[in-house]
């Protein structure tokens, strides 16, 4: 009796909380998009500190302490930009991060040493303006060293030179011939491997015996496979590839000959769904020791009785997917980071020989992880028949039925949406709308076939499966077809203005986050280190303006030029440093919507490039997105900000009036 009674209780607990549900606390802006509290721990290969980025007078920075202490140390004290990667060199003495001006995205490499007491000073050790670094390889052995990329003799070309991160010397130790793309070191650190674009697009694998020795074609690939060298086998003779070449579909892990051209395949998803998305090695004896699948969660497959036991004691941690951000020198002890819709990056130190975890932190422990809400995925049937998989998110406690809804369209296009913690999803649905997330075809992962079914369909058919996905979520009774919306940034704001030119019927507003409004002037302003690979991606894909009737397809595609077919409210963020997608892009569309005589709302963003970096901009544009969502949708708004937020939205507003593009105006 007692019994049925505690059952009874509890029942009408459960009730009550379903009905209080639709006014669920409303999550403060700043939560999702303010610094973290703290993020990015590593560990120090000598496994003595704990490394890890903080808020410093309002930019994220570098901090350390040891194990065991909370005396914390300032390693970097950027106040202009923050520091969003960073990592150690292998003996433990220094820390290196890449940094850029304004989102221009020409990174340099810095380093600050460990020794000493209070911040030291930063290191720039490739000051050289206009000149991009990359990182190709941090050799475990060569603690001094490491290989970069750089364009400094062609702008257009990354050669590959030793860096001595002590005294700032340069090696150069191969010379890009014009399309090299990466290389690859052996077992003894030479680079003996590079991949290369043919002029055709083909990816090429270009190989020599030696350093002194000239590189010779091996293989190439056909522009509709994707073929990625990731690193050497000890043997020195093979490497391993994700590679969809010949008859299947999804990309696989192989070994290639380098001598034979025999291929080899070591794994391939298990289910036959999706693509290799990653592998993992062990650089202590090279074995293979995981291999990761993306279907609609994430699947880790062990190949070795030591990982296998790995992933059993971190399953028991958490049931987010792990990530080892870092680890010893000998691979003992890893920094664990877990991704999941609901609790994102709960951190962890994980200690392989006893299998034991400590927890460091929550980036955000601000967030209450039964606030969130959790991520669904689901899949229709496009107009071709084509399978399309995507995500839901809806309103926490409130029946999927009849709600407003916002399509969140992905950057890329070729990139994917994928199961794990979305602060843009989060942010939408506590506020009362249902967050649709669509895998359009060209999405990377889901096969050759699926990626290649988007080659000239931009505005075509990528843009059929957004509108049947909105049409198979109002069929299902979960959007109200009067109240949708679409936003995204990169291919994702291009997306937003095609939805709202050329389906405007479908949406009630858009909001255009750095994307292109000119597929003509986007591919015309590309960075000159872009152009040796532009025939594989975006000439195959999109169009070759330089050639007359791709560029006539191209401007059918562009919405610039049929601005005339805009119905719905539209709200536009763009970052005046973007090298990928200008400034221009933005300033032409407000222009032309201005001299039609309709109301743009436009931010711009004086130091940022493709996408906001700096929390005061962030927050100013997620203010504004909220508010415009808000009248639009009639979703939830938060009902003030800090006055410094206000103030940051007001500077960042754009007086369109005063916006001009020249005297030649849009290219058509």
């Amino acid at each position: 009796m007692f019994r049925n009674r505690l059952l009874l209780v509890a029942a009408t607990c459960v009730l009550a909380a379903c009905a209080e549900a639709p006014e669920t606390a409303l999550i403060p802006l700043d939560h999702f998009f303010d610094n973290p509290e703290i993020a990015g721990a590593q560990i120090s290969p000598d496994g003595d500190w704990l490394s890890y980025l903080k808020p410093y007078e309002g930019k994220l920075n570098i901090y350390v302490r040891r194990f065991g202490s909370e005396d914390e140390r300032l390693m970097t004290m950027d106040t202009v930009r923050p520091v969003r990667g960073y990592f150690w060199s292998t003996d433990a003495s220094k820390l290196l991060y890449v940094q850029d001006k304004g989102g221009n995205e020409n990174f340099h490499v810095y380093a600050v040493p460990l020794e000493g007491e209070g911040t030291p000073e930063a290191r720039n050790l490739t000051p050289f303006d206009g000149v991009r670094a990359i990182i190709f390889d941090v050799p475990r052995d060569l603690p001094n060293k490491i290989l970069i990329g750089l364009n400094r003799r062609d702008p257009s070309a990354f050669d590959a030179y030793w860096l001595d991160i002590e005294t700032g010397d340069l090696e150069l130790v191969a010379e890009n011939p014009g399309r090299f793309s990466g290389v690859l070191t052996d077992s003894e650190n030479k680079v003996r491997v590079a991949s290369a674009q043919g002029p055709g697009g083909q990816t090429e694998i270009h190989y020599r015996e030696t350093e002194e020795d000239d590189w010779q074609l091996v293989a190439s690939y056909p522009a509709e496979e994707s073929v990625f060298p990731l690193r050497f086998h000890p043997d020195g003779r093979r490497i391993y590839m994700s590679s969809n070449h010949g008859d299947t579909d999804l990309q696989q892990l192989v070994l290639f000959d380098l001598s034979t051209g025999e291929t080899e395949v070591v794994d391939r998803d298990p289910e036959g769904e999706v693509d290799l998305a990653g592998a993992a090695f062990s650089d202590v004896n090279d074995e293979l020791l995981a291999t990761v699948y993306v279907a609609d969660t994430v699947r880790i497959y062990a190949k070795t009785p030591q990982m296998e036991r790995d992933l059993t004691n971190l399953r028991q941690i958490h049931d987010g997917t792990p990530n080892a951000s870092s680890s010893t020198l000998d691979e003992q002890v890893w920094i664990i980071s877990f991704d999941s819709p609901t609790d994102p990056g709960a951190t962890y130190r994980y200690d392989r020989a006893t299998g034991e975890a400590e927890f460091l932190f929550r980036p955000r422990p601000w967030l209450n992880p039964e606030q969130l809400a959790d991520m669904r995925p689901v899949s229709f049937p496009a107009r071709d028949d084509l399978t399309i998989h995507g995500y839901l998110t809806t309103p926490l406690g409130v029946e999927p039925v009849d709600l407003p809804m916002v399509l969140l369209v992905h950057g890329g296009p070729w990139a994917r949406d994928a199961w794990g913690y979305d602060p843009e999803a989060q942010l939408l649905a506590n506020r009362g709308y249902a967050v649709l997330q669509v895998n359009y075809r060209g999405s990377t992962g889901y096969g050759k076939g699926f990626y290649n079914a988007a080659v000239k369909e931009w505005a075509g058919a990528m843009h059929d499966d957004l509108i049947d996905g909105v049409q198979w979520a109002i069929d299902q009774g979960i959007a109200d077809p009067d109240k949708v919306a679409i936003y995204g940034g990169s291919y994702g704001g291009y997306a937003t203005l095609v939805g709202v030119t050329f389906t405007p019927e479908y949406f009630a507003c858009g909001v255009d986050y750095v994307g292109p409004s000119s597929l003509i002037t986007l591919i015309e302003s590309f960075p000159p280190y872009w152009r040796p690979f532009l025939e594989r991606s975006w000439f195959r894909h999109v169009g070759d303006p330089a050639d007359p009737e791709d560029r006539e397809d191209l401007r059918k595609r562009s919405p610039l030029f049929f601005v005339d077919q805009i119905e719905d409210p539209l709200l536009i963020a763009q970052g005046a440093n973007d090298p990928r997608v200008t400034k221009r892009e933005a300033d032409q569309l407000a222009i032309a919507l201005r001299d039609r005589g309709i109301k743009v709302d436009y931010l711009l963003a004086e130091n940022e490039g493709h996408g906001f970096a700096n929390a005061d901009n962030r927050l100013a544009l997620y203010r504004s997105m909220e508010q415009f969502f808000g009248e639009c949708l009639g979703g939830r708004v938060q009902d003030s900000v800090a006055p410094d937020i206000e103030a940051r939205i007001t500077e960042m507003k754009v007086d369109v009036d005063t916006l001009s593009i020249g005297e030649s105006g849009p290219t058509e």
